[in-house]
């Protein structure tokens, strides 16, 4: 099977890429070579700007694949743009959406693919909907072979998942005693992925008949509370977290940018039915629980002095909803 990944090598799709690799399948991908990410033997690189579509044309010479997955279409002018590239050149184009378009205020708990697409809080989520509004359109009037994956909250050994804050900012406060903000009570759920447990299902997706026309979510089974969460976190780190727990649209007016992501997503307590995946890659299986994930972040923040950088912007911000969150209640 021949695949090309518009991009590659980020946090979700650098594990789908090694496990790509070690399958078999004969994998190219595309992108500015701009992150320092080790490429599997075998895997061939077009280097180039998904954005100038004469110079990706050119690198595409005769090329035809099984399957083209962009990974960094965020805005329907990027699927106009690869509807035109990739019309005759693949058998199988998969969109990378986001769970967190799932309606919101959620109307029930479960989540499932049929679950309605309405996200009024963040615009990240509203142009995902608009771009797989775009492909089933396009789907239905042309047949374009569109599989459209969902995502959510995928995380890496280098991206430690949080809701208010950087990974490093978050160890480094827990570490040194400082409060920590948890969003709302703490006790909304939520679930976390590794990516590569993300990346056994999303294999399996690559080149299947079945996946046309269809959206799938991906995501892990394990069910946590942003409590819970913490907690994992800081047992890794090796200190007890000192929460503070503040409603998530009192941080919204003081970071509109982390607020839309906790309004829009991170603040809805959600659990995903991943019955339609797993019929479609009956060997998935979520192996990776967080409490052991989250080990394997600190280890690697830990394992070099400059990844404990923290982003002082992050924690100016933090210590002023701290501070003016306690003098509310005063």
């Amino acid at each position: 099977m021949k695949v090309l990944f518009i991009g590659g090598t980020g946090t979700i799709s650098t594990a789908c890429t090694r496990l790509a690799a070690e399958r078999g399948i004969e994998l190219y991908l595309l992108n500015r070579g701009q992150r320092q990410v080790e490429i599997p033997n075998g895997v061939q690189v077009l280097r180039g700007d998904i954005g100038d579509r004469e110079g990706v044309k050119e690198l595409l010479g005769g090329h035809f694949f099984d399957a083209v997955v962009d990974w960094i279409a965020f805005d329907v002018a990027a699927i106009e743009r690869d509807i035109e590239l990739f019309r005759e050149r693949t058998a199988q184009y998969v969109f990378i959406s986001s769970a967190s378009a799932y309606q919101k205020p959620i109307g029930h708990y479960l989540i499932t693919e049929s679950t309605p697409l309405v996200n009024p809080h963040w615009e990240y989520s509203r142009k995902k909907i608009a771009c797989e509004e775009r492909l089933m359109c396009e789907h239905r009037e042309s047949g374009f072979p569109i599989t459209i994956i969902r995502p959510s909250h995928t995380y890496a050994p280098t991206s430690l998942p949080t809701a208010v804050g950087g990974g490093a900012n978050m160890v480094q406060r827990i570490r040194s005693g400082k409060k920590v903000i948890v969003h709302g009570d703490g006790e909304s759920l939520w679930v976390l992925t590794h990516n590569s447990d993300f990346a056994r299902a999303f294999t399996g997706v690559l080149g299947h008949p079945k996946a046309i026309g269809n959206a799938y979510h991906i995501t892990g089974d394990e069910v946590l509370t942003w409590n819970q969460i913490y907690g994992c976190i800081g047992r890794a780190a090796g200190a007890e977290p000192e929460l503070i727990h503040i409603p998530s649209d009192f941080i919204d007016r003081f970071d509109p940018r982390t607020g839309a992501g906790l309004l829009g997503d991170k603040a809805c307590s959600v659990v995903f039915d991943n019955t339609k995946i797993k019929q479609l890659v009956p060997d998935y299986v979520a192996t990776v629980p967080f409490a052991r994930g989250v080990e394997e972040c600190i280890a690697w923040l830990d394992a070099d002095e400059s990844r404990k950088e923290i982003d002082p912007a992050k924690e100016e911000m933090m210590e002023r909803i701290i501070a003016a969150y306690e003098r509310a209640l005063e």
